[in-house]
């Protein structure tokens, strides 16, 4: 069995799943087009719309109170498209430390033990 490191989720996981909420709020709160969103996050406009459509980046579920850090980062990146990697990476290592990520990764790695705390640390 191949051992999932944390990192690991968070780059098929965690990444995909800032992204999904960060094109929906500049397209619904912003009212940019898919295309503008896109060239903002410096992703495809196909990976925008599977956004979206919750095809891609749908397996993390935010909290309200995570919702509302994402939103501001939106904000920023809507006044300042070079803050786009700072804003992603500044979630991205906030979130890290998540319930949810740590119960993906369990679930991704049996043998994992129930009382593992790693993700949390």
């Amino acid at each position: 069995m191949t051992k999932v490191m944390p990192q690991e989720i968070e780059v098929w996981y965690l990444i995909p799943a800032l992204r999904r909420e960060l094109a929906r709020f500049l397209v619904a709160d912003h009212k940019v087009s898919q295309r503008e969103a896109a060239k903002m996050l410096g992703i495809t406009e196909a990976a925008i719309s599977q956004y979206i459509s919750k095809k891609r980046g749908s397996d993390v579920k935010f909290s309200k109170e995570e919702i509302k850090k994402i939103r501001k980062s939106s904000n920023n990146i809507f006044k300042n498209q070079e803050k786009t990697m700072k804003e992603i990476y500044k979630l991205s290592k906030e979130f890290r430390g998540s319930k949810a990520l740590c119960n993906l990764h369990k679930k991704h790695d049996s043998s994992i033990s129930k009382d593992c705390d790693v993700c949390l640390r």
